[in-house]
């Protein structure tokens, strides 16, 4: 009863423009998602449940600023500011074209000796919560550093997780990381704070016993703040961290400084009874705005890359002119020239290269290494990407030879130094038409929303794993299942793969380098599970010759842009299905990384019973074909999905 009462007191009065009322709760538009703001003891706190089940029981808000305590000794005040946002856009290049945003956005203010210290942002829509703090200047201050934050939150006892661990700094290749390159730990106990200490890498994906699954992210994070990392605590505590001392080469704040008033990012907590609202959820761009408009119309791409397949040796010429030729014969637009060509084509080349290009119809994205102070990698172009002189100079050599997009990779560290370098190359990169794809770097923060030039972040144990070593190859389908439910839900993933060679070398010899354990199809099905705008896939010109007909039609015409995503069933770790709608055109993809066969009967409630279905499938030895597979009456279709197997079905 009480919580009708609230329901229609909340109905009313969001259906104001703006309205100041009491009130401790904020609801979804549906009224089933619920947070709850207190403050007990001077201490501030929320809670959040849905459908009457606590998926966060009370959890700690406030900061901790070089001028005062925002943790304690706090009054709420008594009036809360209400708002309705319902908001309407368009994006191409990430999960789902068209978004229409409504949520219920309530305001908090909480008071220190009497004067507003911050106020707490909460937006609720059907199945997220995003939130963040607005502080106020303390009498003269108007900047301060803000040292730490309490923010928290607090899973039900039994939840499990699946986190990826965030590394040491300056380890790894070159000391260049942390880069969000570790490995999964999937249904994990809580309890634990990650390898070393260190805690763990946004997004963070918890199963909170039988009720549901909670994912929790941060996005709108640009020059104004660090990147932040969640800190594991008892009793179900998770925390707010902020980047390591050691990041960067030691160099920059780990603490982030703010203009006051200043806004941190926004928190986001996405909960449901399934995985569809993850899967599908756009909250990491419903929240944020476009910091400054496309100088031009920009275009999403496909195109191949031949370093994944042939290394540092192969960025010469002729290589590069092969895969050229090669993306025009896929119906490809881009060829990306990975590290040392500044030494092994050279400038007047690359020049050439991009002349032949244009008269083939493809473009070049040319990589650069971002490294300053910050990492001891060898490889150039290096020494421009981190200097505003050299970068512009550099990028507007590139718009006068028709370049297309940069690769800029090692970066090593969330500091705001850092975030405020990624914002500087990509602004400077649209004064110039260019778009920009990041690796061996930070998780994207609603950037495609924010940067119009942004197509793409690594952020991810991606494909040149696969190369280096056969414990990732092993291992390939077991990832496959994690990154569509957990990475790639918040922002676009540059994996580079879809190989079709059997094995990770030059000419696809048998017995050499490691051998790739998953099938033909899928390659295909990774295509559709991995989301990103820009696509450069792991194809080589060989795989016109000796790779099936029918996988190589199908690389050439899968979209690398998408209008809608649906969950259709999974669990991290064994098994995903997913579809995602191009037009009026479905595919669905469906991998399986159990030991033992899975047989599954898909609800495709998208497709009319009676439609026929291209399907591709592979047989218990792994063995791919095409064939055709009708919905049946029920709008569903049985598949036997093998280990390490996949299905793919394209209406």
């Amino acid at each position: 009863m009480v919580r009708s009462v609230l329901l229609i007191l909340f109905v009313f009065c969001v259906n104001l423009n703006y309205t100041v009322a009491q009130l401790n709760h904020v609801f979804s538009p549906d009224g089933k998602l619920v947070v709850n703001v207190s403050i007990n003891g001077g201490i501030p706190n929320y809670s959040v449940s849905y459908s009457d089940c606590v998926f966060l029981k009370e959890s700690p808000l406030g900061l901790v600023t070089n001028v005062d305590d925002l943790t304690q000794s706090l009054t709420l005040s008594q009036d809360n500011v209400l708002r309705k946002i319902e908001e309407s856009y368009q994006l191409p290049n990430i999960k789902k074209s068209s978004v229409n945003y409504i949520a219920n956005e309530c305001v908090w203010t909480f008071l220190k000796d009497e004067k507003p210290a911050f106020d707490v942002i909460f937006r609720v829509s059907n199945h997220d919560v995003a939130f963040r703090y607005k502080v106020y200047p303390r009498g003269e201050r108007l900047s301060c550093m803000v040292n730490s934050e309490s923010t928290g939150f607090v899973l039900p006892q039994g939840t499990t997780t699946f986190l990826c661990p965030q590394s040491k700094p300056m380890v790894g290749f070159a000391r260049t990381m942390p880069s969000y390159e570790t490995s999964y730990e999937v249904d994990a106990p809580m309890g634990t704070n990650g390898r070393d200490n260190n805690g763990f890498t946004f997004p963070c994906l918890f199963k909170v016993n039988n009720d549901g699954w909670v994912l929790i992210s941060e996005t709108g994070v640009d020059s104004h703040y660090c990147g932040s990392r969640l800190m594991g605590h008892a009793n179900g505590l998770y925390t707010i961290g902020y980047p390591m001392g050691g990041e960067n080469n030691g160099n920059g704040t780990a603490a982030p400084g703010l203009a006051l008033p200043g806004y941190t990012p926004w928190r986001t907590i996405t909960l449901g009874t399934n995985l569809a609202p993850i899967v599908e959820s756009t909250v990491a761009f419903d929240v944020v705005k476009p910091l400054y408009e496309a100088s031009q119309k920009y275009e999403y791409t496909k195109g191949s890359w031949s370093w994944i397949m042939k290394m540092d040796g192969a960025t010469v010429y002729n290589v590069q002119k092969e895969y050229i030729d090669f993306s025009a014969a896929m119906g490809y637009q881009t060829v990306l020239v990975d590290a040392l060509w500044d030494t092994q084509i050279g400038y007047d080349k690359i020049e050439e290269l991009a002349k032949y290009g244009a008269s083939k119809g493809v473009s070049l994205y040319l990589w650069y290494n971002s490294n300053g102070y910050w990492n001891d990698a060898p490889q150039g172009p290096r020494g421009i990407m981190d200097n505003t002189i050299a970068r512009r100079k550099e990028m507007a050599w590139m718009k006068r030879i028709g370049v297309k997009g940069i690769k800029v990779d090692f970066f090593g560290g969330d500091k705001q130094v850092s975030m405020k370098l990624y914002e500087d190359i990509l602004a400077d990169a649209n004064d110039y038409g260019i778009m920009v794809i990041f690796h061996g770097c930070t998780l994207p923060r609603g950037w495609e929303r924010m940067y119009p030039n942004y197509a793409s972040s690594e952020a991810v144990l991606a494909s040149e794993n696969l190369h280096f070593g056969q414990g990732s190859c092993d291992h390939e389908a077991f990832n496959g299942t994690i990154h569509p439910f957990i990475r790639n839900t918040v922002g676009s993933m540059d994996f580079g793969g879809s190989a079709l060679n059997q094995f990770y070398n030059a000419h696809n010899t048998p017995g050499k380098g490691t051998k790739r354990m998953t099938s033909d199809v899928y390659a295909l099905a990774t295509a559709i599970l991995f989301q990103s705008g820009v696509q450069h896939f792991a194809l080589a010109p060989n795989n016109l010759s000796d790779a099936p007909a029918w996988a190589i039609d199908f690389m050439k015409s899968v979209p690398s842009t998408w209008d809608e995503v649906r969950y259709i069933d999974g669990y991290p770790g064994k098994y995903v299905v997913l579809a995602r709608r191009k037009g009026n055109q479905w595919y669905v993809a469906g991998i399986n990384a159990q030991k033992e066969p899975v047989t599954l009967t898909l609800k495709l409630p998208m497709l009319q019973a009676g439609t026929t279905l291209s399907s591709y499938v592979d047989d218990a030895k792994l063995n791919g074909s095409k064939g055709t597979i009708r919905v049946g009456k029920a709008n569903d279709v049985k598949v036997v999905i093998p280990r390490n197997g996949v299905v793919v079905l394209v209406n």
